[in-house]
């Protein structure tokens, strides 16, 4: 079996199993939800369920993560919740399954043909998230200019969901697929560029387009992946932290990690717009207790977002 287990789901074995399954155990957005699992084991110690946090080493490792799911699912677990790295695949194993537990998405959701699969979706309300980026970029850039968002793994919902976000809010239409030219926005031959959500990369991609586009207008982390590489995303943006301190260039990323607001203090990017995956971790256990007893759950389950600008630092100036 590919899971790399985490340390904290190492407990009784009589009790009932609540399942976390993310993308990948490399990523530190992913620990963070962890976090919030440990923590509602540490207050529920008498209860009959484990919270067990869990996925594939890495995140490149779609298939991987497939196959955790179902062999969760084979062995016998309460209640499932995913983060699904490609959502095609992971709905299509669910779906052959057919698991009679409850099965909930958290952080990234189910394509929308396939949410029957699910009783409820945890997390970030993902397209409103790209908006967020939009409305800062509009801020900084209003009369727009050259774009590239830099994106995660090719089939995953919920960055694809805040890439839509982003494209509408920018141009001022729905169902844009790429930026020509609406309100002054354009993205770049070459963009949008995917990550597959490995940090080296991003950073690789982001120096790779500065070189090349010495006039491009903004740079858009859809997700953290390079500022989760701190060395390395101060050694790329080393190479154009005159243009971000003029404005000429901006950066906008997604997410609010520690290494992330240290970034934003030091002006190597310009927002921040950050989710809540400690609160992921933290309320998906009682959910699926929820699910489990048969109660009314509410679908989908948002837990919000935290905007950081240079004229309101907000969440960033002390994290």
């Amino acid at each position: 079996m590919v899971a790399a287990l985490s340390c904290a789901a190492a407990v009784a074995q009589d009790k009932k199993t609540l399942a976390i399954v993310v993308k990948g155990l490399d990523n530190p957005f992913f620990e963070q939800i962890n976090l919030g699992c440990q923590k509602w084991m540490s207050e529920n110690a008498d209860s009959d369920y484990q919270c067990l946090y869990t996925g594939p080493a890495s995140s490149a490792d779609e298939a991987g993560e497939v196959q955790i799911v179902d062999d969760l699912l084979t062995s016998g677990v309460a209640a499932i919740a995913i983060s699904p790295s490609n959502a095609p695949s992971m709905a299509n194993r669910v779906r052959a399954i057919a698991p009679s537990v409850p099965v909930m998405t958290i952080d990234a959701d189910f394509l929308e043909q396939d949410r029957d699969l699910r009783a409820t979706y945890l997390g970030t309300d993902n397209y409103l998230m790209g908006v967020k980026m939009a409305e800062e970029a509009a801020k900084l850039k209003p009369e727009g200019g050259t774009v590239c968002l830099q994106l995660g793994n090719v089939a995953a919902d919920n960055i694809n969901a805040r890439a839509q976000g982003f494209r509408d809010t920018a141009s001022g239409e729905k169902g844009i697929d790429r930026l020509t030219g609406q309100n002054g926005w354009t993205e770049i031959d070459g963009c949008p560029v995917f990550t597959n959500d490995q940090a080296d990369l991003a950073n690789q991609q982001m120096s790779d387009v500065f070189t090349a586009n010495p006039d491009l207008d903004a740079f858009i982390l859809i997700g953290g992946w390079a500022q989760f590489a701190p060395q390395a995303y101060t050694q790329v943006t080393d190479q154009v932290m005159d243009k971000l301190k003029s404005g000429e260039l901006i950066i906008i990323a997604g997410d609010t990690l520690p290494p992330q607001t240290e970034a934003f203090r030091e002006g190597r990017s310009h927002a921040q717009v950050g989710q809540r995956p400690f609160e992921m971790g933290y309320r998906a256990p009682d959910v699926m207790i929820q699910l489990i007893n048969g109660e009314a759950v509410e679908d989908p389950l948002y837990t919000g977002l935290d905007v950081c600008n240079q004229e309101d630092p907000g969440f960033c100036k002390d994290n």
